[in-house]
């Protein structure tokens, strides 16, 4: 077996191991199911003489290496933290996230000695808390409960403490580089405040930067009623648009060699400015890869860069596999674009061309993508629309230029404000346009499924992967039946 054919197996085996782990499964429990797994491939592989399955019996041992790495960090996390719950005390700590501000303020608090660990905070909308301030609480610490105890653990968060009395003693006590990159991220948003409505402004901020607190709740709603809402989850499109401008800008001023190494900083910087979430982290790996293979002049696969992408993850914080929203819905809308999105080409006979305003590729590429998430996305928001698609299809035409235009904006504006106003004019005509087409969407409310069984969910994903498998690895019998169909037709 290949090196990289390797690489990608044992990879798949320790996210196994991870993803049983997840779902609450004893550690004894998996290493059963890992021997019994290792057992079957080597009699398959002496009834077979095939080397083959010997190699898959000694990389099925990775999922006894992926539930052990999860038990580990878990009790990692636990042991490191030192919380007196359910008491009333003053504690001390720094807020160590952007903060979320609607009608009240969601801080994510590093304790400080003598306590340790971290927990979520949540205060009255004044004052005004930011990155890195070191607050003094007096309140009660209490256990999450164990839905959302499972949720915020992924984000290593043991408590919650709600409306404690709050007292500022310091500021800029967190990281100066995060510090920097959330007040840059804070002076774009003004300049898109500046010279755009409120409306457009904001909307604009969330394709860009992911930001959503100045959404109204009337607006929200009607993006997940006309099923537009990961226009605002940052993803892959916002990576490709920022190193399509990064990129495109550096060339003409640097050699490649330093223009690979700006971009890299520009993404990663992007990353931290932006909160760091699954979607974005994802594209950033894949997006950084790619572009050290282009460096490198070395082919790269698509296969091993999205498990190579989740695993190192994973190795981050194992609870994001099995706990993280964000993290399924990328994962799961790449892989349909990836591998159904070729198979619908081949069914339908439709060439490459993107068509006007790549209408085409993005019918096809939306497709693809809310085929795979579906049920992801009833599971959890009890809320899929048909239309949808189509809803998708007219918005995401002008979205590209959009981004790209907030960007170079974005950076004008940095350096003239009056220069940006008349880039602004241009970009209100494509965000109003944007915004319409999710109001109109937004009213209907047929063709919604509201709910999904977990058999049907399973069934519903065999029929998908045997349908890809029946196309892309039995050609001859894809083409046999097509042409049988065809003649009856014709017939």
């Amino acid at each position: 077996m290949r090196i990289y054919d390797s690489a990608f197996y044992a990879i798949i085996f320790f996210l196994a191991g991870d993803f049983l782990s997840g779902f609450g499964l004893k550690f004894s429990a998996i290493i059963l199911i890992a021997a019994l797994i290792v057992a079957l491939f080597l009699i398959t592989g002496f009834i077979k003489k095939n080397n083959k399955l010997f190699w898959f019996s000694f990389l099925s041992l990775f999922i006894a290496v992926g539930a052990f790495y999860y038990f580990a960090f878990e009790s990692y996390q636990y042991k490191s933290a030192r919380i007196n719950f359910n008491q009333v005390i003053n504690f001390q700590g720094v807020v160590v996230d952007d903060v979320d501000q609607n009608n009240s303020q969601k801080l994510t608090i590093k304790l400080q000695s003598p306590f340790s660990g971290k927990i979520s905070v949540q205060t009255r909308p004044l004052p005004n808390f930011n990155y890195g301030d070191l607050i003094e609480f007096n309140g009660v610490i209490k256990e999450p409960s164990q839905d959302a105890g499972t949720y915020l653990l992924k984000d290593g968060i043991l408590g919650v403490s709600q409306f404690p009395q709050t007292k500022l003693i310091a500021t800029d006590k967190g990281n100066f580089i995060k510090a920097a990159l959330l007040s840059f991220k804070e002076k774009i948003i003004n300049i898109f405040q500046k010279i755009l409505p409120d409306k457009q402004a904001a909307f604009l901020s969330g394709i860009t930067l992911g930001e959503r607190a100045e959404f109204s709740r009337e607006f929200k709603d009607q993006m997940s009623q006309s099923g537009t809402t990961h226009l605002v989850a940052l993803s892959g499109y916002n990576i490709s648009i920022l190193v399509i401008v990064v990129a495109g800008i550096l060339s003409q001023i640097f050699y490649r060699r330093i223009c690979f190494w700006l971009t890299l900083m520009v993404i990663i910087g992007f990353v931290l400015m932006t909160g760091a979430e699954a979607s974005v982290v994802r594209a950033a790996i894949m997006g950084s890869i790619i572009l050290l293979a282009t460096q490198v002049n070395r082919v790269y696969s698509f296969r091993n860069i999205i498990a190579v992408a989740a695993f190192v993850m994973v190795l981050a914080n194992p609870k994001v596999l099995v706990f993280d929203v964000g993290f399924q819905l990328s994962f799961m809308a790449l892989l349909g674009i990836v591998y159904f999105l070729p198979v619908i080409k081949k069914v339908l006979k439709i060439d490459d061309d993107p068509g006007i305003l790549s209408w085409k590729e993005n019918l096809l590429a939306t497709v693809s993508a809310q085929v795979f998430v579906a049920p992801f996305l009833i599971s959890y928001f009890g809320n899929f629309s048909l239309l949808s698609l189509v809803a998708n299809v007219l918005i995401l035409c002008a979205v590209p230029l959009t981004m790209a235009l907030g960007f170079i904006t974005a950076g004008i504006g940095l350096l003239s404000l009056n220069l940006a106003i008349i880039f602004g004019w241009l970009i209100n005509i494509l965000l109003s346009y944007e915004i319409s087409i999710i109001e109109i969407f937004g009213k209907f409310d047929f063709l919604r499924i509201t709910s999904l069984s977990v058999w049907l969910a399973i069934i519903y994903y065999a029929l998908l992967i045997g349908f890809i498998i029946y196309v892309e690895y039995y050609p001859t019998i894809f083409a046999l039946v097509s042409f049988n169909t065809n003649t009856s037709n014709k017939k």
